[in-house]
């Protein structure tokens, strides 16, 4: 079967203004399920080749520059074309509206949690949900795999990632740094491997031209200034530092939410491989060390942070609301008010080095667009983090399918939900919204029926 989608109409894209880009950021923001890998596929989707706002090569080279943060790399791809776009307020809408919807959703999913316990509704819900980003994750490996695995040199450095990480447990970053150096070295010895659009034909194959096209020059907010560096670094820096002050001073250095944005911002630090690598720091910190929640509330955030958009990360707002209602952080008399205050305090210092990672180094990533010095090693991890993203979708389906170990029982309806959801993705490209409604509720008919069966 052909898997290479047809060429768009030749047509150039109308301009996009501002505020039609808030509503589709808007809308991302609520249908980003998936973890990284299905978001990236959705944008990937919607932005290069249904709307076309911009080419894959440059959306291509914008996320292997946010595969090297730390952070979420999703939203920190967000905030790029946004940024690319509608210069720095376009920046900042679609980063923040990448993660605003997660929030508020994850404070009224930790509100439920807590006073009303395993809703069945919900749990219904995301049993089949739970199959459906499976597919998805599944689904995105194959996406990105087609269209950046040009060449078998390619696809070995993609296998031997796979193997490095699901075998031999090899710490992400380490894999991002070999792959790096070997696009390094490999571009001086054979450059058409590492070049772009090199490889067979079926990688030539374009949507059309778009609104930031492979030609298409730097707008002038995109080009480097040292003076705008210097004063996008002070801006972020003094952010930090007058949340942090303000904290110190209202509830003091020991207090749990001066506390909480200290943790977080050496969290944020620390999340390179995406959220995977830095949740046994947040559970050493969190459950551990400040007893801000217990271990089994760390499972079940995890489980709510898999199954809602937004970042994986946003797990850490689960964190950051149970912790603020325990420590009752506004009083005993208020506890949703400070548990809501302690999650969007421990948002805030997450994603704050994101957007200042990303509005700081833009301009020098856009500089080095089509330089194959730069470009080689972001080639290579690419092709890397195409077997990674292989590996994560098995490590969903294991927890989904022996949700008790392989010791335990095979959910026989977990896999034919997950079965009949890659089959609607491969075959039959249904969206992602009504693939995961179609199996929340599924998964709520499963759940609930035997329920609601006299006996």
């Amino acid at each position: 079967m052909n898997t290479v989608l047809p060429l768009r109409p030749a047509g150039l894209p109308a301009p996009v203004s501002l505020a039609q880009a808030f509503w589709f950021w808007l809308r991302l923001g609520f249908v980003s399920f998936g973890g990284p890998a299905g978001q990236i596929a959705i944008m990937h989707t919607e932005l290069v080749e249904r709307r076309r706002w911009i080419s894959e090569r440059r959306f291509l080279h914008a996320l292997n520059y946010c595969m090297l943060l730390p952070g979420p790399e999703a939203q920190q791809l967000a905030t790029y074309i946004g940024w690319l776009m509608h210069r720095t307020r376009g920046g900042i809408v679609a980063g923040a509206l990448f993660v605003l919807p997660s929030l508020l959703i994850l404070i009224a999913l930790s509100w439920i949690y807590l006073v009303y316990g395993n809703v069945p509704v919900v749990a219904g819900i995301f049993y089949g949900i739970k199959p459906a980003v499976t597919a998805l994750v599944l689904h995105a490996a194959h996406r990105i795999g087609t269209r950046a695995l040009k060449n078998g040199w390619l696809w070995g450095i993609s296998g031997a990632a796979f193997v490095a990480i699901f075998a031999l447990n090899v710490p992400f970053p380490l894999i991002v740094l070999v792959a790096a150096l070997i696009g390094h070295f490999g571009a001086r010895v054979a450059p058409q491997v590492f070049a772009p659009g090199g490889g067979h034909a079926a990688s030539q194959l374009g949507y059309g031209p778009a609104i930031i096209d492979d030609d298409t020059p730097t707008p002038a907010h995109a080009r480097f200034s040292r003076g705008r560096l210097v004063r996008l670094l002070a801006v972020g820096l003094g952010l930090w530092a007058g949340a942090m002050g303000w904290l110190v001073v209202v509830y003091g250095w020991q207090g749990t939410l001066t506390q909480m944005g200290w943790f977080f911002t050496k969290a944020a630090m620390l999340t390179f491989g995406g959220a995977y690598a830095v949740l046994p720091y947040v559970y050493q910190g969190a459950v551990e060390q400040h007893q801000w929640l217990t271990a089994p509330q760390m499972i079940d955030g995890l489980a709510l942070g898999e199954t809602t958009p937004g970042p994986l990360i946003m797990v850490v707002a689960f964190v950051g609301f149970v912790g603020g209602w325990v420590r009752q952080v506004a009083g005993p008399d208020a506890l949703f008010l400070g548990a809501a205050l302690a999650a969007t305090v421990v948002t805030f210092f997450t994603f704050l080095p994101s957007f200042v990672f990303i509005l700081a180094g833009g301009p020098l990533v856009e500089a080095t667009h089509g330089k194959l010095g730069f470009t080689a090693p972001l080639t290579a991890i690419t092709a890397a983090v195409v077997g990674v993203i292989l590996n994560l979708a098995l490590f969903f389906a294991y927890h989904v399918l022996w949700p008790t170990g392989f010791g335990g029982g095979f959910d026989i309806a977990s896999a034919l939900i997950a079965l009949a959801a890659a089959i609607a993705l491969f075959r039959f490209k249904v969206g992602v919204m009504p693939l995961l409604a179609a199996c929340g509720l599924t998964g709520l008919a499963i759940t609930l029926l035997p329920r609601l069966i006299p006996h």
